[in-house]
């Protein structure tokens, strides 16, 4: 029987050594979700631009909501909203896909050797190149309505990086637990939805009590997506302390999701 290596090392390793392959996957996925439309993979710029607009609309003229802390701009409001669902969708859009990744992939189990470990690389790859249209969209409403953004707008990849880590992690789990127990994929829609909303997406942290607060912040999204908006809308610096801290947690939370993969992998074969 094979043996495969659950060491932080091999972990590293394989994602290095099937880069190629990986890109090229990722590529296949991103064009095929959208071939056989008109549009093609435009639809990829559009789906976020016309959300934005709703929001806009939505928050900003029907519903006339203020940021705490922000000004009465309608626009501000909208881009606030915007800038914490990128961080959340790429999370949520990995780990939804996730169970179904090695069951949509059977013939990878049984007839020939497959690195099934990227699979999950290559879903979080998708969800990262659809999270970088709907930050260029945001990035073009901001120019328009609120001008150039500071400089630290260049240091959002650095605060995306734990949460790719992190849900790359979450991602090798599910997908394990997929192949074993078929109600994981309708478990994880109802918990990413419930997540959306103890999420700080919609309302700032500071708007809860204060013993709330430090309850919240035992989401791990929490952090990424108040210091998504530290760098894009309100001109901060990183909270180092934050960001180490999510850094650890997420090299964590990957070693533990690919040690779990590499050792339940030998049964896939056998249940599919």
């Amino acid at each position: 029987m094979q043996h495969f290596s659950i060491s932080p090392r091999a972990m590293v390793a394989s994602l290095w050594h099937h880069r190629g392959l990986t890109h090229a996957l990722i590529k296949r996925d991103v064009i095929g979700r959208y071939r056989g439309s008109a549009l093609g993979i435009l639809w990829s710029f559009f789906n976020p631009l016309f959300m934005l607009a709703v929001y806009t609309f939505v928050f900003g003229l029907v519903f006339k909501s203020r940021w705490p802390g922000g000004s009465d701009s309608k626009v501000e409001f909208a881009l606030i909203l915007f800038a914490g669902l990128i961080v959340f969708n790429i999370f949520s859009e990995t780990v939804t896909r996730a169970p179904s990744l090695i069951l949509s992939n059977s013939n990878y189990v049984k007839k020939v050797v497959f690195p099934l470990e990227i699979l999950p690389i290559v879903a979080l790859g998708t969800a990262f190149f659809h999270a970088g249209i709907s930050l260029l969209v945001w990035l073009i409403f901001y120019c328009l309505f609120l001008g150039v953004p500071s400089f630290t707008v260049l240091l959002l990849p650095l605060i995306l990086l734990p949460l790719l880590v992190f849900s790359l992690g979450c991602s090798w789990i599910l997908a394990s637990l997929g192949v074993y127990l078929r109600d994981v994929g309708q478990f994880i829609g109802l918990a990413v939805t419930a997540l959306m909303f103890l999420t700080p997406i919609f309302y700032p942290v500071a708007a809860l009590p204060d013993d709330l607060q430090s309850l919240l912040f035992l989401n791990p999204l929490t952090s990424v997506v108040e210091q998504t908006r530290d760098v894009l809308i309100w001109d901060k610096l990183p909270d180092g302390v934050l960001f180490s801290i999510d850094g650890a947690i997420s090299i964590a939370v990957a070693w533990l999701g690919f040690a779990w993969f590499q050792k339940t992998r030998k049964g896939f074969a056998d249940v599919l």
